[in-house]
């Protein structure tokens, strides 16, 4: 029996402090700790590494604070393109999505192709048509919207940039934040599990897919070493494969889960201008949590302990 940790993220990116309240820091550190607590309920529950990820990603969705769900970014045509990506540490087993723009909790959706799809990954219409296939109701792509995402399109329309994501007074520059939403898990029974989900980049060419559902690059668990969740230059993680290359070095190099988490994201990254962060548990529940950029929302609570959560680089966790 193990003992059960979850661990979020909820993206990365340049810090200026000064445009944080204490209040609005004090709602991402609240939201923080509500999903770790949520994703410790369900492993405290002898529930699965998988649902626990699923749910906890779920909530980020919920949430407008984080751009996956509502509060996800625009693309340039002023649309909604969301991705999003789970997978099983203990079978191997993944489902994504990609491209989707009616399905309310698009990391639910890819969930279901993972139970119910000899395929891994759906795109646009043929996902949105396979979620409604398993229950789903169709949503109108408004609800993902909020007027400091439109006002982040304009700016960045004026500027002639794709911008990574902001929301007006976040801690986080708003130039250099990467909008991605991830968690990982072991369950007491030994299993890991991995889930990511993204609306992606603002002002993004239509049709554009970063790493976030992409088996590998932004998402990867398996039980015999590591479950890896990403954020950063999508471009670069996909290059590089960033999450699997996390556990090729631990598998096949030999490498402790810090040693491997550091490689990648210290070394590896920054080598092809690739910035932005990970979140990794291994089989034996330790945990890391790396980022080469100024900060990153992060956080992880082992089952019965108080969550451990951080924006800045001056924290441990």
């Amino acid at each position: 029996m193990n003992k059960a940790v979850i661990a979020i993220h909820g993206g990365a990116g340049a810090i200026t402090r000064s445009q944080l309240s204490v209040e609005k820091e004090q709602q991402y550190i609240r939201a923080l700790s509500d999903i770790i607590e949520a994703g410790q309920a369900i492993l405290e529950a002898d529930g699965s590494a998988l649902d626990a990820v699923t749910e906890a990603v779920r909530l980020l969705e919920e949430n407008p604070l984080f751009n996956a769900g509502i509060g996800a970014v625009f693309t340039h045509t002023g649309t909604h393109e969301l991705d999003a990506c789970v997978m099983d540490g203990n079978t191997l087993n993944a489902g994504a999505v990609a491209g989707v723009s009616h399905i309310r909790n698009p990391i639910l959706a890819a969930r279901k192709v993972l139970e119910h799809s000899p395929h891994v990954l759906l795109i646009g219409e043929g996902a949105e048509a396979f979620a409604q296939q398993q229950g789903f109701e169709a949503v109108s792509p408004d609800i993902f919207s909020t007027p400091e995402r439109w006002e982040q399109l304009q700016r960045a329309r004026d500027n002639q940039q794709t911008v990574l994501d902001h929301s007006g007074g976040e801690p986080l520059d708003p130039d250099q934040k990467f909008g991605t939403v991830g968690a990982v898990a072991l369950d007491k029974f030994g299993n890991l599990a991995a889930a990511t989900s993204t609306g992606g980049m603002t002002n993004k060419q239509p049709g554009r897919v970063g790493d976030s559902p992409i088996i590998g690059a932004g998402c990867y668990a398996n039980n015999a070493n590591v479950a890896v969740s990403c954020t950063g230059t999508g471009e670069v993680f996909m290059r590089t494969l960033a999450a699997y290359d996390i556990a090729a070095l631990m598998e096949y190099g030999g490498l402790s889960l810090h040693q491997a988490t550091e490689r990648v994201v210290m070394e590896k990254l920054p080598a092809l201008e690739g910035e932005g962060g990970v979140i990794a548990i291994d089989s034996e529940g330790n945990v890391a949590l790396p980022f080469n950029s100024e900060g990153m929302y992060r956080g992880y609570g082992y089952a019965g302990d108080a969550p451990s959560v951080g924006i800045y680089r001056d924290r441990e966790c």
